[in-house]
């Protein structure tokens, strides 16, 4: 084809118009409700159409705004996207943290997070840093017992003026996990200032005080509650701060928001966009020299929320399109957490994985050539509207109360963190939300109790509690392998497979994942003739669990096939996979103790299979 006439063709095409999009919707839903069908209602509250147009931005304030001004929506990196690709250890001794850091830069890493817990003076301060070149490769430094004293160490060992990272000096996040200050509220504040102080004069480029609003994250908390904390948390300390006679230009350059990247992809991108755009407006308020002071500088950690202990590999894609969305954010670093991570130390390996994730998007994908990706996509650009403004009005809820501190001692923060909780582990455990391996297509051959390491000692956690959501599903499939340790067999389920073909086949497969996910040991079968077979082979396998597989209008003539199995062996359960409303009653009588289908709480009724079974 001729490509002079390749602009012709497209012009051939009528545009559509809005309501003919909708007409045709309307028509193709033959009836069914628009808004639960296509709309999505977010745990937050959001809506979510199922398409967007040029319409829906024509009255954004955002659009237009180029990268580098204010309020910083597409970032500040004019030229490019790169972003810090970042590795965290959580080893406690200076030496072999400082081997394993100094590993990590030679392979990738341009900055890396270090567990100052143990560094109690210069010497070892200068044991931890050793060979690394504190202007080349950024800093950070975790767990410190105190960060002033810290930071003193840090500039007699690596000299002032050009070194690069942060603190993870944060005594509101301290708070929120702990309900308590460390050294108190007012020392840990005078604290902060005196860390500001010591930066402006030596390490100009050195983020001193963190906003852990990835907290707030790994305690289950909806993207929106995330960013409004975490702005409300930076607010605060921009208020202390500046009571105490700081200029905002010397505290909001200084502090890094360290916000978490989870699983909605789309989300997560608005998030980060839709933070950047609301700090400016907050700092903004206290009257800056230098608009650019307001840029918010975000590190970015994929969620530890969402991954699994049962197939761990699969957290490997969790932290890929994690770190996708992130990096499309436009997220100034980053740390892209090992997969092992929730189950035991990482190893070379899985620190090798984790840097090379960010390696391969940044470098080889291209990820990072092009600034602000998202920017004009109807879709991101309308979720970050929208997440912005229901972040603001939460932020305005919690000011209302007397900010972000009032807001932790009164319990609003964690009540409403608990409240989207109990949701989002609703369908975790109705399997609304899928954990691949876990709640859903487990390999019931894998093995993974004596595989967990303990990996940190017990905390006094009196707040807000860090956890994982697929945690209730592994401790009921490790119950079982527990029990299995103890010389007890795997509880086995005998799939009785009857009647229709395609239903009996079905219903098998939705049986086989629903046991499976405890670990039981699955007997699955191909079809039986007659209802009298199938009895008998049923009986044969001794199995504990029994399940009838067959079609609805077929589990009529499969009550004699219940009561049959209930009186040669009544301490078999005998269940029936689907929901055959008409015939429970019937289905009951003859013996059938419980029904599986799409609506069944799994969670909850795998506990009880386990207690029937006497497995604690």
């Amino acid at each position: 084809m001729d490509q002079d006439k390749q602009p012709g063709l497209i012009g051939e095409f009528p545009p559509v118009s809005t309501q003919a999009w909708e007409e045709k919707i309307q028509a193709d839903l033959k009836g069914a409700d628009y808004e639960k069908r296509l709309v999505w209602n977010t745990a937050e509250g959001l809506k979510v159409r199922p398409y967007y147009r040029a319409r829906h931005l024509e009255d954004l304030p955002h659009m237009g705004i180029l990268p580098g001004e204010a309020p910083f929506v597409r970032g500040k990196k004019e030229q490019g996207n790169h972003w810090v690709l970042r590795q965290d250890f959580e080893e406690t001794d200076p030496a072999r943290a400082n081997k394993l850091a100094k590993d990590a830069v030679e392979k990738g890493a341009e900055a890396v997070g270090l567990n100052a817990g143990e560094v109690n003076s210069a010497v070892d301060m200068n044991t931890l840093l050793d060979g690394i070149d504190a202007e080349k490769t950024g800093i950070h430094l975790l767990n410190g017992k105190n960060y002033p004293v810290l930071l003193s160490y840090f500039t007699e060992v690596v000299g002032p003026a050009k070194a690069k990272g942060s603190l993870n000096f944060d005594p509101l996040g301290y708070y929120l996990l702990y309900s308590k200050f460390h050294d108190g509220q007012q020392a840990d504040l005078e604290q902060a200032k005196t860390l500001i102080e010591q930066a402006r004069e030596k390490l100009p480029q050195f983020h001193v005080l963190t906003v852990n609003g990835q907290h707030c994250h790994n305690a289950g908390a909806g993207i929106v509650q995330e960013l409004a904390f975490a702005l409300s948390q930076g607010n605060e300390y921009l208020v202390h701060l500046t009571d105490m006679g700081l200029p905002a230009d010397a505290i909001a350059p200084r502090i890094q928001f360290t916000l978490a990247t989870g699983s909605a992809y789309f989300m997560e991108i608005a998030k980060f966009r839709a933070a950047r755009m609301l700090w400016a407006k907050i700092v903004e308020q206290y009257g800056p020299g230098d608009i650019q002071n307001g840029y918010m500088y975000i590190h970015a950690v994929t969620s530890n929320w969402n991954k699994s202990v049962y197939d761990p590999y699969v957290n490997m894609l969790r932290t890929t399109t994690e770190a996708m969305a992130a990096s499309i954010g436009g997220a100034d670093s980053m740390t892209v957490n090992p997969f092992d991570k929730p189950f035991k130390k990482p190893d070379a390996f899985s620190y090798r994985m984790a840097r090379n994730q960010q390696i391969i998007l940044r470098d080889e994908a291209y990820f990072g050539k092009v600034a602000d990706p998202a920017a004009g996509s109807y879709y991101i650009e309308k979720l970050t509207h929208d997440i912005a403004g229901a972040a603001w009005n939460l932020f305005l809820e919690i000011e209302e109360k007397g900010g972000f501190l009032k807001a932790a001692e009164t319990g609003f923060i964690r009540a409403s963190i608990e409240y989207i909780c109990q949701k989002r582990d609703m369908d975790i455990a109705l399997r609304k939300h899928v954990f691949v391996g876990t709640n859903l297509y487990p390999n019931t051959e894998e093995t993974m109790l004596d595989k967990v390491q303990p990996t940190a000692e017990l905390t006094a956690l009196a707040g807000l509690r860090q956890y994982r959501g697929t945690q209730a599903f592994e401790a009921l499939r490790m119950a079982v392998e527990n029990h299995t340790g103890k010389g007890l067999e795997v509880p086995k389920v005998f799939l009785f497979t009857y009647g229709n073909l395609a239903m009996r086949k079905a219903r098998a497969g939705f049986s086989s994942n629903f046991f499976g996910v405890a670990g039981y040991r699955i007997i699955d079968n191909p079809g039986f003739p007659d209802i009298d077979s199938g009895v008998k082979a049923a009986l044969d396998s001794k199995a504990e669990i029994v399940v009838l597989c067959s079609s609805d209008e077929e589990y009529a003539g499969l009550t004699a096939a219940a009561a049959a199995i209930k009186k040669a062996a009544p301490d078999t359960r005998v269940v029936v996979a689907g929901n055959p409303k008409e015939l429970k009653d019937t289905l009951l009588e003859a013996g059938v103790d419980n029904f599986i289908h799409l609506r069944t709480n799994v969670l909850e009724s795998l506990g009880q299979f386990n207690a029937s079974l006497g497995i604690a």
